[in-house]
């Protein structure tokens, strides 16, 4: 049996997937030099909330699939981040706020009848994979997160710099996000790290991170071809 990581190896091996995140996509390349028009960021909004709209589901199939008391008390504060502890609260509020702000009217946002097929299918697959595979591999195909407080801070300058008729306000989903994914990342590298001792579980790991950066590539090309009809 092939010997498994050291540490530090393991961990170079899922940051080396950094390449593949979305960060580099041509339509975020766009978005933050300034080029989007109002009618693309409003189709991208759209179709993002199907995935902020799905997080607590992913994430409450991480904690229905763990058997560690501790792990479950601690994924559970992701669930209250998200849906926040009451009405008019939390991540997806946020981002509802955000969408209101580039013109859509929130019905229109909630009945979900700008989301196009291809990133409906890529975040049915995510939510799919956390319900079917092993609690610690659905928490590697989280760790996207290891890579995206630079770009939340990159977006919110180059949005604001760009895009004058928004508003910091409006960008709260993000300028919040990037203090909690710094905490909530480092939590889950610490997981993944310490529950995936084998060579076939880290490799599995990997594969789930590689699995994720796909699922969010995939969305943000049908973003891109739906905003340009």
């Amino acid at each position: 049996m092939t010997e498994p990581l050291a540490r530090d190896e393991f961990l170079a091996a899922l940051r080396a997937l950094s390449s593949r995140y979305w960060g580099s996509h041509p339509f975020h390349v766009r978005m933050h030099a300034g080029t989007l028009t109002p009618a693309e960021l409003r189709t991208w909004a759209a179709n993002r909330w199907y995935y902020q709209s799905v997080l607590p589901c992913k994430d409450a199939a991480i904690i229905s699939n763990c058997p560690i008391p501790e792990v479950r008390r601690l994924w559970l504060e992701r669930i209250v981040y998200h849906d926040g502890a009451g009405d008019n609260e939390g991540g997806r509020e946020d981002w509802l706020r955000l969408c209101e702000a580039l013109g859509l009217y929130r019905a229109e946002v909630l009945d979900e009848r700008h989301v196009v097929p291809a990133v409906r299918f890529a975040v049915d697959a995510y939510v799919s994979f956390a319900r079917t595979q092993p609690w610690v591999m659905a928490v590697a195909s989280g760790l996207t997160e290891m890579f995206a407080g630079h770009l939340m801070r990159r977006r919110i300058t180059d949005v604001l710099a760009h895009y004058d008729w928004i508003s910091p306000d409006d960008l709260a989903y993000f300028t919040t996000r990037v203090e909690a994914v710094a905490g909530e990342g480092k939590q889950a590298v610490d997981l993944v790290l310490a529950h995936c001792r084998t060579r076939p579980d880290q490799d599995a790991a990997v594969a789930a991170l590689a699995f994720k950066c796909d699922v969010l590539w995939s969305m943000l090309s049908a973003i891109d071809a739906a905003g340009t009809r």
